[in-house]
């Protein structure tokens, strides 16, 4: 590769990944972050919708999903303990107080938010910017880093920490099994965990951007 192709996906992923989450800041808009994750997310599916790998086997796929459940529940149990510890006012407040708001994110966050970002963040990520950073490690930090900055748009240190570590962790196992569904349902496991144990005020940004 030359190097004036080098230079050239590099600004594009520093548009994309770096520019693009500071957009959103300048636009102040909940809805110009949903639009620009949407158009993104569309335009990488289609970018490489004939560049995946093949389909895991069944006994793959049950093998991580086994995999997954076991990391989610421990994972999240420390998150409850440290939230009821940290925050007894919010821990499990969400549902209790607010439940159809709580449902209408259980069923829509998954579809709205985390299928377009793991295309975007890791399918895509991968595919193309591994002439940058490999398909191993070099992705897995480029991957997890830029999926924790995008989180920035909700200007608070606890969102992009928890981002940080979980785009770190899905990116290393897409890395491994390159399969999207997994990924986004991993992904949107720990999203509506968070939701639900009391930690959704870190990422609303209707209420964070309210004039």
């Amino acid at each position: 590769m030359s190097k004036m192709i080098w230079t050239a996906l590099l600004i594009e992923f520093l548009a994309i990944f770096g520019v693009g989450p500071l957009l959103v800041l300048v636009f102040h808009q909940p809805l110009v972050f949903q639009a620009l994750l949407w158009l993104g997310a569309l335009g990488a599916w289609g970018l490489t919708r004939n560049q995946c790998p093949p389909s895991l086997g069944t006994g793959d796929f049950l093998k991580e999903m086994r995999a997954i459940v076991l990391r989610f529940g421990a994972t999240v149990f420390v998150l409850a303990v440290a939230t009821w510890l940290a925050m007894p006012e919010t821990f499990l407040s969400f549902p209790q107080e607010r439940p159809w708001l709580w449902l209408a994110i259980m069923v829509g966050y998954p579809l709205l938010s985390a299928w377009p970002q793991e295309v975007l963040y890791r399918r895509f990520l991968r595919i193309r910017y591994a002439p940058l950073f490999g398909t191993g490690t070099g992705f897995v930090m480029a991957s997890g880093l830029s999926f924790g900055f995008a989180h920035a748009i909700f200007l608070n240190l606890v969102a992009i920490a928890l981002c940080t570590a979980g785009g770190l962790l899905f990116a290393k196992n897409f890395a491994r099994h390159q399969s999207l569904t997994l990924v986004w349902i991993e992904h949107s496991l720990y999203g509506c965990a968070i939701f639900t144990i009391g930690l959704g005020s870190f990422f609303f940004t209707a209420a964070l951007w309210h004039p």
